[in-house]
C-alpha cells in the first residue's frame, strides 16, 4: 500500500450534506464545521476544499480586516488538524447580482461585483496557504439566447480572469467546467473550452483547469477522455470524482457506484500521466442519498475513498503486456472481456 501514497485525498464541508433538493426540505440535521473537519481526519482525508463563505460565512457583509482575522483562525484550526486547504472557489450563484450571469452578466455593475468577490476570495486563498481558485462558471450562460451576445461574454470572461491574475501574481486558476445546469447552456461547457479560453488571458500558464466525473458525463464525453487531454496539457490541477446516472441532473453519486468501468479508466488515466506526483489532490464531490440516515452520513465519502484505492490496485495489476498482444490483433472484443474479468475478479 506504501505505493499507493502518491495520492492524498479531499473534500469539501458541503459534501456532507443535509439532504435538502428542489422538491423537499432536509432530510438530516446540520452539522458545525469543527464536527466536519474531524470526521476528515477521521477518513484518511488530508485536505479540504472550500467555498470563500465556508471560510468566512456572509463574506460580503464583512471587512477585509474581518476576512483576514477570520480567515487566520481557520488556517490555524486547519494547522492543528494536520489538514491543509487544497483550494478556495468563489460562490458566484447565491447572490442576487448573479441571477442574470456573474462574469458574463448583461449589467456592468453584477460583473463588477462578481470580479471584486473572486479579488477577496484571492485574499482567503492567500490567508489559508493555497494558490489554487477554482472558478464553477455556474451561470455563465443563458436561457434564452437571445439574450447575450456569446462573443462579447468571452471577452467578459477573459477581462475577469486578467483582472485575477493580475491582482495576484502566484494563484492559479482552475477552471471546472459543466455543459448545463442551473443554466440551460454554458459558455464554458468542456475541457476544450477551459484550456481554449485560459490561451487567450493574460498568462496562460497560470489558466489551468478541474474536472468533474459528472460534468463530463454530462456532456457526452468520457471522463478518463477528458483526464487524459488536460494532462496532456499539464493543465489538470485538481478533480472531483463522483459518479453519474446518465445524461440526467447533476447526481454526485459516490465514486465508481453507477459504472465501475468508466471509473477504471480514469483511475488507469491518472495512473499513465502520474497525477498526484506534483502536489495534487484527489478530490471527491459526492453526496449522501437523501435516504441516508444520521449514522450512516459518511459512507459515500469512505466508499469513494475505498473504491479508489482498489481501482488503483487493479489498474496496476492489469496486464498490459496481454493487452497490448491483443491490440496488435486486433482483438478488442477479447480485449474487452479481459477488462470485465480483471475487474470482477476470479
Amino acid at each position: 500500500m506504501a505505493t499507493l501514497l502518491q495520492y492524498r485525498f479531499c473534500f469539501g464541508p458541503w459534501n456532507i450534506s443535509e439532504g435538502a433538493d428542489p422538491y423537499g426540505a432536509t432530510t438530516r440535521p446540520a452539522q458545525t464545521f469543527d464536527w466536519k473537519l474531524a470526521q476528515l481526519k477521521k477518513l484518511g482525508f488530508d485536505a479540504m476544499m472550500f467555498h470563500d463563505d465556508d471560510a468566512v460565512p456572509d463574506i460580503d457583509s464583512k471587512s477585509d480586516a474581518q476576512v483576514r482575522k477570520e480567515t487566520k483562525e481557520l488556517k490555524q484550526k486547519l494547522s492543528d488538524a494536520g489538514v491543509a486547504a487544497e483550494m478556495v472557489a468563489p460562490r458566484l450563484w447565491f447572490d442576487p447580482r448573479t441571477i442574470d450571469g456573474a462574469y458574463t452578466s448583461n449589467d456592468p455593475k453584477c460583473r463588477n461585483y462578481a470580479i471584486e468577490r473572486s479579488l477577496r476570495c484571492i485574499d482567503v486563498a492567500n490567508h489559508l496557504g493555497t494558490d489554487l481558485i477554482v472558478l464553477w462558471f455556474a451561470r455563465e450562460g443563458s436561457y434564452i439566447r437571445e439574450s447575450k451576445n456569446a462573443r462579447r461574454c468571452v471577452d467578459w470572461l477573459v477581462e475577469a480572469l486578467d483582472k485575477m491574475l493580475g491582482y495576484d501574481k502566484n494563484i492559479r486558476l482552475s477552471i471546472e467546467p459543466k455543459p448545463n445546469e442551473p443554466m440551460d447552456h454554458a459558455y464554458v461547457p468542456t475541457i476544450g473550452h477551459a484550456l481554449a479560453i485560459a490561451q487567450l488571458t493574460r498568462d496562460p500558464k497560470r489558466v489551468g483547469c478541474l474536472i468533474e466525473s459528472a460534468h463530463a458525463t454530462l456532456a457526452g464525453l468520457d471522463p478518463a477522455d477528458e483526464i487524459d487531454f488536460a494532462m496532456a496539457f499539464g493543465k489538470l490541477w485538481s478533480l472531483h470524482l463522483n459518479d453519474q446516472n446518465g445524461l440526467k441532473f447533476d447526481q454526485d453519486k459516490s465514486f465508481g457506484s453507477a459504472n465501475l468501468r468508466v471509473a477504471f479508466n480514469q483511475v488507469r488515466a491518472l495512473e499513465r500521466n502520474g497525477y498526484g506526483k506534483r502536489g495534487e489532490y484527489v478530490c471527491f464531490d459526492v453526496h449522501p442519498f437523501r435516504t441516508t440516515k444520521v449514522e450512516h452520513w459518511l459512507a459515500h465519502l469512505d466508499n469513494s475513498r475505498r473504491t479508489f484505492l482498489r481501482l488503483v490496485q487493479k489498474a496496476r495489476t492489469f496486464s498490459e503486456k496481454k493487452a497490448q498482444a491483443l491490440i496488435a490483433d486486433r482483438n478488442y472484443a477479447a480485449l474487452d472481456q479481459m477488462v470485465l474479468e480483471h475487474l470482477m475478479g476470479k
